[in-house]
């Protein structure tokens, strides 16, 4: 009979929210008041964000380790994404985790992140704290809010025992959690010691031998591949000879040349390790998430890490323009291959497929959010290729055709509602259920088709004039809801190459929303606008006025363009169509026709003119 010990001395926890609720702001007050950090010591905000994308746009993008001690008991943390595009993160962070903070913020209330994190936590079965956040807020709305929380938990078939759930109110800015709103405090210790009194530590079974489930890689220059993991059972040594057990159930000998732990924001090399505890080790080449590390005399296998089936392809290739080479480092099929093969190895939920053409990959993905932020990490790396239009990735059953799709969730003006049901009808959405509050803005639920969001998001800004917010979540598939147009635009095409020319822009800006500057290279085939009508159109976006002898007064009047908005990466694979892909280097985005010349193009039919870019899967 199997018997369980508990380790008293370790609690595991995940903080999980929606994007912007304050998470990582949360753990930077537990870093300051558990003592962590000397006081008067200055630090970056945030600091659980270290990549520079992550401070940069405001969220968390991987799940990250780090520890506090409190009352003699250490307790790992495990940051983790609140977007929706990056729930195999979540999902990895979970199997390592015992308990869950669950943030929510006293206005928004809960949101749909908040539905998708907190449906992964249940499901694993673990213990919740509930921590209403941002409580200072004018526009707070505290009771609704623990309301719409219990809402969601009885909704998402939460237990008893996991609806019973403890709940503190928190400014995490200020480093402030309490228990009751009436409550005076400068502190969050009492949320410290929730943590301690109500999340379970670890158990493990003392018969069993060492065992570890990889959870997360890292890579140190001077220690290489590192496996990142809750040891699960037994205790483990550096020097140790064992085995990683593979996907294929191989065993693959190994030594452990060090082992860490986490201390605070970094970790530190230890002699041991018990089970219950986060550790790093070194010293093994050939590991990837979900595997299992165990001794060589016991081998046995725990269960490995599921995460949700791919929603998004996009086809990535070697840049074709003939600006190729120009701005890039890394050009070459064979290290593209490589950096996408290494972002499978650290990011379970990304796959790839090498296409018949040996120059192009098929990369699979949760969304085009989490695929815009790949793209952006390799442009930095300094990477130079192309991508086509995201498809969604389609599924056949007894003949039937079957899409994902998602759970939408619009929160507008009412007096943008007309519009915003309008189109997301025509994109085969489904309004489900609707919300009028007394400040005139309405909260709509839709079933839409996650192809219809391709490229809708900067219309639908534009529509409620910056006043919406839209979110949503994956939802599963459905039976395939028919066509319809995505986009009703064409392009205005460069038809030679040449820079910009003021003069020619302004004589073009009347056929639409122009994406290049005067003095901006360009070449034939590159997309330099937007055209007003569904038909492309070639365009001499080099040309000069001509020069005589002959001048006639007022002919020369300074011509005056309007601004042109950058072209970031979301806004780019957005909008392109079929037969167009986008150029990535590490100092433009440009977008151009998947073949260049302007004769091929109307020599060819159309069904032939595309980026090839949906997968059949």
């Amino acid at each position: 009979m199997r018997r369980s010990v508990e380790n008293k001395d370790i609690r595991n926890i995940a903080i999980i929210a929606h994007v912007d609720h304050g998470k990582t702001t949360l753990v930077d007050a537990m870093f300051r008041q558990s003592g962590l950090l000397r006081q008067g010591q200055v630090v970056d905000e945030r600091l659980m964000d270290s990549m520079d994308l992550e401070r940069e746009r405001g969220i968390t993008i991987a799940a990250k380790n780090c520890s506090v001690s409190w009352n003699d008991v250490k307790i790992n943390i495990i940051d983790t994404p609140g977007h929706s595009d990056f729930g195999a993160e979540v999902e990895r962070a979970l199997s390592m985790a015992d308990g869950a903070i669950l943030l929510v913020d006293a206005s928004e209330g809960p949101l749909p992140q908040t539905r998708f994190v907190l449906k992964k936590t249940l499901e694993a079965g673990l213990k919740v704290i509930v921590v209403v956040n941002k409580i200072d807020r004018k526009d707070a709305q505290i009771s609704q809010v623990l309301n719409d929380i219990y809402d969601l938990f009885i909704d998402l078939g939460a237990e008893d025992e996991q609806i019973d759930f403890p709940v503190l109110y928190a400014i995490g800015r200020d480093g402030i959690a309490k228990r009751t709103l009436e409550e005076e405090t400068d502190n969050i210790h009492q949320l410290l010691d929730t943590i301690i009194d109500e999340i379970p530590p670890p158990v493990y079974d003392p018969e069993e031998p060492f065992q570890m489930l990889v959870s997360d890689l890292g890579y140190s220059d001077f220690l290489g591949r590192l496996a990142v993991g809750r040891i699960i059972n037994g205790t483990v040594s550096s020097n140790k000879l064992l085995v990683c057990i593979n996907e294929k159930g191989e065993q693959v000998p190994l030594k452990v040349t060090k082992l860490q732990k986490y201390e605070g924001m970094s970790y530190q090399p230890a002699e041991s390790a018990d089970a219950g505890d986060i550790v790093v080790l070194a010293g093994i080449d050939d590991v990837k998430i979900g595997d299992t590390i165990c001794t060589r005399e016991q081998p046995k296998a725990l269960e490995r890490i599921t995460v949700d089936e791919p929603t998004i392809s996009m086809r990535f290739t070697i840049n074709t323009s003939p600006f190729s080479g120009q701005e890039g480092r890394f050009v070459q099929s064979t290290k593209i291959r490589e950096r996408l093969f290494k972002e499978t190895l650290m990011n379970v939920a990304i796959q790839m497929e090498e296409d018949r053409n040996s120059d192009s990959f098929i990369v699979k993905g949760r969304g085009e959010f989490q695929m815009a932020i790949l793209i952006e990490t390799m442009r930095r790396e300094g990477f130079e290729f192309c991508v086509g239009r995201p498809h969604v990735i389609y599924r056949y059953k007894n003949g039937k055709k079957f899409e994902p799709i998602e759970r939408l969730f619009v929160d507008t003006e009412e007096e943008f509602l007309g519009v915003v049901t309008e189109k997301l009808a025509q994109r085969k959405a489904r309004m489900t259920d609707i919300i009028h509050d007394d400040s005139g803005r309405a909260r709509v639920e839709f079933s839409a088709p996650s192809r219809a969001l391709i490229g809708y998001r900067d219309e639908f800004l534009t529509d409620t004039k910056g006043t919406g917010v839209m979110n949503s979540y994956f939802a599963g598939f459905e039976e395939y809801r028919g066509d319809f147009i995505t986009r009703q635009t064409g392009s205005i095409v460069a038809d030679r190459s040449g820079k910009a020319v003021a003069y020619a822009l302004f004589n073009l800006e009347a056929r639409g929303r122009l994406f290049v500057k005067p003095g901006d290279p360009g070449y034939e085939g590159m997309i330099v606008g937007e055209h007003n009508r569904e038909n492309d159109i070639n365009v001499n976006q080099a040309k000069e006025k001509k020069l005589s002898n002959m001048r006639a007064s007022g002919k020369d009047v300074a011509v005056v363009l309007t601004p042109v908005k950058p072209i970031t990466i979301e806004r780019a694979i957005n909008f392109i169509r079929d037969d167009e892909m986008v150029e990535i280097t590490p100092k433009s985005i440009r977008l151009k026709k998947t073949i260049l010349s302007a004769m091929t193009r109307r020599t060819l039919k159309p069904d032939s003119l595309t980026s090839n870019g949906q997968a059949q899967m």
